[in-house]
This record gives C-alpha cells, structure tokens and sequence, in this order.
C-alpha cells in the first residue's frame, strides 16, 4: 500500500467513513464537523487536525472533490461517485461485521 493512498485496502477508519458521510451533500470543514457530532449524538468527535488531514488525502485519491465558494476563505467539500462507492461497500462490510456479532451472541444464549 502507498503512503499517501490509505484507501488503497478499500477499508476506511471510522473518522474517514463519517467524512464520507458527511459530504453526500456539500459542506465546508465545520459544517462537516458538526454534522457528524450530530449525526452520532455526540459519540464521534472529529477534531481539525485530523479532518483537514484526511480532506486533503481524500481529496488526491479523487474520493472528494473541492468545489468553488462564494467565500475564498472557506473551502467546500463533496463526495465524487467514487468516493460514494467505497463508503457504499464500507456501509456493507460494516453491516456484515455487525451481524457477525449478533450470530455470535445468539449462539451464546443457546
């Protein structure tokens, strides 16, 4: 895997996934922040350091787009059709992983 391509396994990390999430609709980097804090009831907190980090990442693997603002000092972002594919098969993979464990705690109350 390149360094500078940390989605080359297809596998994102929690803060990548809720980016991802975040930009299905174009936001700037607060809104994106605060989006997620509220999408999660406060549970996923990401901070500046590591959003602008993985904005600019994500933005070289062309899985987000920098779109043009009214405002020069406020950079909006979007997720590019394959950034929305990866965070589709990330959705999938997480679901499996999610019933995985809910076929181990089953068995265990047999």
């Amino acid at each position: 895997m390149s360094k500078n391509n940390t989605f080359d396994t297809e596998q994102l990390t929690d803060s990548a996934y809720y980016i991802l999430l975040a930009l299905v609709e174009e936001r700037h980097g607060y809104a994106i922040m605060q989006y997620i804090s509220n999408l999660s009831s406060n549970e996923v907190i990401i901070g500046p350091a590591t959003l602008y980090t993985l904005l600019k990442k994500m933005n070289t693997n062309e899985l987000i787009e920098q779109m043009d603002s009214d405002d020069p000092r406020q950079k909006k972002y979007k997720i590019t059709t394959m950034g929305f594919d990866l965070l589709t098969k990330e959705i999938n993979r997480r679901k499996k992983m999610v019933e995985h464990g809910l076929q181990v705690l089953k068995e265990l109350e047999r």
